[in-house]
């Protein structure tokens, strides 16, 4: 659906799609037949032949449907040579070639991936193609979005060092977390501000409590505050393995103590 609806410029409805899909799998189970999804082949070859309305793929049904229960001996007299050239016919027009051009200018990361696909569905198929696609997509936007956690540091009037996060904290960014404290030369007191931060996952509580462990055993406090209602309800939910006093929020005298200077 999203290739046709890049090569005619429309929008489908996905949850209809997917839903006929799924009715017509449970049918033909009933049936003893297999269950399937929708064909690429012949979606653009029906295209190409200028069908764009719901009959052209109830037509492509039925006459398929036709051949199988009534013109199965003609069938098996068409070459094979002849039915590898409509496929290669259907690569040639599926093939998104102006990839090629711009395969350079775009990020090494989308190339990797462009290249990757388009060898898996030679090698393999396109479902397994599809699925390495998006674990190795997934891979490279962890990866880049833990390189954009960060904090901006600074000691309040009283003495305590406030660490203003920004950015989330889950399994890939643990460790760019850890390394912007500096626990053994932070004061007393120290705050960190999770405004512009969120804790994604349980690697980010487990982080929060090493760090936590880490001032415990320092012999200093500290404290947790702007946390968002979906981190509170996260560490509520670990609150035997985080050990952070949540209902200390300084934040509001430390607002003050900004506004006033």
């Amino acid at each position: 659906m999203s290739l046709i609806d890049e090569k005619t410029d429309t929008r489908g409805q996905s949850n209809v799609e997917c839903s006929a899909q799924g009715v017509a799998n449970v049918v033909t189970g009933f049936f003893g037949g297999m269950g399937g999804c929708a064909m690429v082949g012949q979606s653009m070859i029906n295209m190409d032949s200028g069908g764009r309305g719901r009959w052209a793929g109830i037509m492509a049904g039925l006459t398929l449907f036709g051949f199988i229960l009534f013109a199965g001996s003609l069938i098996e007299k068409i070459p094979l040579a002849a039915l590898v050239g409509v496929m290669f016919r259907v690569v040639i027009g599926t093939f998104a070639w102006s990839s090629l051009r711009i395969i350079r200018k775009i990020p090494r990361s989308d190339a990797f991936v462009l290249i990757l696909v388009s060898a898996t569905i030679v090698m393999f198929d396109l479902a397994v193609a599809v699925i390495a696609g998006i674990v190795v997509s997934a891979l490279v936007f962890s990866w880049k979005k833990s390189q954009g956690i960060s904090a901006k540091a600074f000691l309040d009037k009283t003495g305590g060092k406030h660490y203003e996060l920004s950015g989330p904290l889950y399994f890939a960014s643990i460790h760019s977390f850890s390394s912007i404290f500096n626990v053994a030369n932070d004061p007393e007191e120290v705050f960190i501000d999770f405004n512009d931060a969120r804790i994604l996952d349980h690697s980010g509580i487990e982080a929060v409590n090493s760090l936590t462990d880490k001032y415990l055993q320092a012999g200093k406090k500290l404290h947790l505050y702007h946390l968002s209602h979906d981190c509170r309800r996260l560490l509520k939910n670990a609150e035997k393995i985080v050990e952070v006093n949540l209902d200390e929020d300084p934040v509001y005298e430390v607002a003050d103590d900004k506004l006033d200077s």
